[in-house]
């Protein structure tokens, strides 16, 4: 595996700071691989193109305002990402924009504060004493979006953000990035699609290191990404498995989904509960034997990214003639969007 094989050059006027307006209206890139033939359109015709015997599946995580300014003893600032996707109570990863070592306590008020107990490479784990639901909510107050750094000339505000960059669907979680895929869906899309026959569920998987983190040789020895923790509820679950059953295709609405799903199929978990909660660390690159999902929607990715790694292995799984970074290079001549509030691209 070569992580330069998922290299490409765009133009930075194709990085999308800020997403069309209704979200429907973004472009639709759609590449049949079996017939190898690709057509342009607007996402709002997507019921177009997926067959009548298909379903979705979509990521309900809600993205939390996660980025926030925490004060040292010196009094000196530090701005802190809060990995908050972990269940674990009392213990949060985070990341820093500036040196702070072990033991060092970071202030959100007099009266709370965390302090570091551990750090691995730029990742610390930051211990703290009171409640997670406190720190939810005095997130929502004082805590910024956690947008990528390529939307830093972004022209939104805070306000704006926090509508922009959540689906119309996001539920719960803690998650730290928006499943992009996403984004794009309305209200009417999800009407034509179910005056189509086609139904929707959905899943949970809290986005954290394992999606957007780049990619480093530990993960190519390793071959695994960093843990992320997903939740199916079981009536979801009995649901796509029966459809799946039936030779029902199924649609995954993203990578987060596609990880989801296919980790759930790789652990081979047998047991009934109410919901399935587990964690992931699983990474798919080519060669990788699909069993859940059928056909992909998905975001235009960063290059040299997990996420481009895995659209590539979908390729090829469905024994596509082009490849992904092909795919890109005409996406780029069309003008296509790119990133988080770029255009979608739909392999069946």
């Amino acid at each position: 595996m070569k992580i330069l094989d998922y290299d490409y050059l765009l133009p930075e006027n194709l990085i999308a700071q800020v997403p069309v307006v209704p979200r429907d209206h973004s472009r639709l890139f759609i590449y049949n691989t079996k017939t190898d033939r690709i057509i342009f359109d607007s996402f709002f015709n997507l019921d177009k193109y997926l067959p009548e015997k298909s379903f979705l599946v979509l990521n309900n995580a809600r993205v939390v305002p996660a980025r926030v300014w925490l004060k040292k003893s010196t009094g000196g600032k530090v701005l802190t990402l809060l990995l908050l996707n972990e269940p674990e109570k009392k213990i949060v990863r985070a990341m820093v924009d500036r040196k702070v070592m072990v033991g060092d306590k970071l202030f959100i008020d007099a009266n709370h504060f965390f302090t570091v107990v551990d750090q691995k490479e730029k990742i610390f784990s930051l211990k703290f004493t009171f409640s997670k639901k406190w720190l939810l909510t005095i997130l929502q107050k004082i805590g910024k979006t956690p947008i990528p750094l390529y939307l830093r000339k972004s022209s939104l505000s805070e306000k704006q953000l926090r509508e922009k960059y959540q689906t119309i669907f996001s539920k719960k979680g803690e998650s730290v990035a928006a499943p992009t895929a996403s984004l794009h869906f309305t209200n009417r899309v999800f009407e034509k699609l179910k005056n189509k026959g086609i139904k929707k569920y959905e899943v949970t998987l809290n986005v954290g290191l394992g999606t957007f983190a780049p990619i480093i040789d530990e993960n190519l020895t390793s071959k695994k990404l960093h843990e992320e923790f997903f939740e199916i509820d079981n009536i979801s679950l009995q649901c796509i498995k029966t459809l799946k059953s039936e030779g029902k295709k199924l649609v995954a609405v993203g990578t987060t989904v596609t990880r989801t799903l296919e980790s759930f199929a790789k652990l081979n978990i047998k047991y009934q509960k109410s919901k399935i909660l587990e964690k992931t660390d699983l990474f798919i690159f080519p060669p990788y034997d699909f069993k859940m999902v059928d056909i992909l929607i998905t975001n235009f990715h960063l290059p040299k990214s997990s996420l481009m790694m895995l659209v590539e292995a979908f390729l090829q799984h469905k024994k596509a003639k082009k490849s992904l970074v092909e795919l890109y290079q005409i996406a780029i001549k069309n003008n296509f969007r790119f990133y988080s509030f770029g255009d979608a691209m739909l392999i069946v």
